[in-house]
């Protein structure tokens, strides 16, 4: 049973550390509307970015209407990356504080409205690093290449599995004051509920005695 446990953890952080490196995206977006794009990222982690507006016609230039305003900001409202009125752009940073991280996209405003196509991919950890531009042609530079890829994918996964510890005991923690808190409320609740019931007694015993019933 400990054993399938270990299994089902493994299987799960992996996919949580491969199902966050890589986000790439096509979404639609209206003329004077905003769409935001989370990720969750903790902290020291290299990740970059890349988006453009797709030119409807390619054979002309792209039109006025083609243009977008980004904002990428942490869930503490530090912005890391800003730009204004733009076809395409990227930006890279290394995250300083752990958790959510917003993309927000909004396009021009234009009359009549018009419906922007836009390529967005996002990378963090193992895959926001460039390692095709690295890779040499020679056999010893290739196997050097590709140590240097498992070493850091190693290094990704021991920093995850540090970073999904601190999440639990956090949650531990979390836990551990909520349920002093709902014993601490049984507590008081017990307590209200014996003297609503010792006054109901002392004033039935009150209104008998009045009616000489005892």
């Amino acid at each position: 049973m400990v054993l399938r446990s270990v299994n089902l953890c493994t299987i799960l952080l992996f996919i949580g550390i491969f199902s966050r490196v890589s986000q790439s995206l096509h979404f639609e977006l209206q003329s004077g509307r905003t769409k935001c794009i989370s990720e969750d990222m903790k902290s020291n982690s290299m990740t970059v970015g890349k988006y453009s507006v797709i030119n409807p016609n390619e054979a002309h230039p792209s039109p006025p209407s083609n243009k977008i305003s980004i904002r990428v900001s942490s869930s503490y409202g530090n912005t890391y990356h800003h730009a204004e009125d733009v076809e395409s752009g990227q930006f890279a940073f290394t995250s300083v504080e752990a958790g959510d991280y917003m993309a927000c996209f909004t396009a021009v405003n234009h009359k009549p409205e018009v419906t922007l196509s836009i390529d967005f991919e996002w990378r963090t950890g193992v895959q926001s690093k460039s390692w095709s531009s690295v890779a040499k042609k020679s056999q010893v530079e290739v196997m050097e290449f590709e140590v240097k890829k498992l070493i850091e994918t190693v290094n990704s996964i021991h920093e995850e599995m540090f970073y999904l510890r601190k999440r639990e005991e956090e949650m531990q923690n979390l836990n551990r004051a909520t349920n002093s808190k709902m014993g601490w409320l049984s507590f008081l609740s017990l307590f209200v509920c014996l003297g609503v019931a010792g006054m109901q007694f002392l004033h039935l015993k009150t209104f008998l005695e009045k009616k000489k019933v005892i």
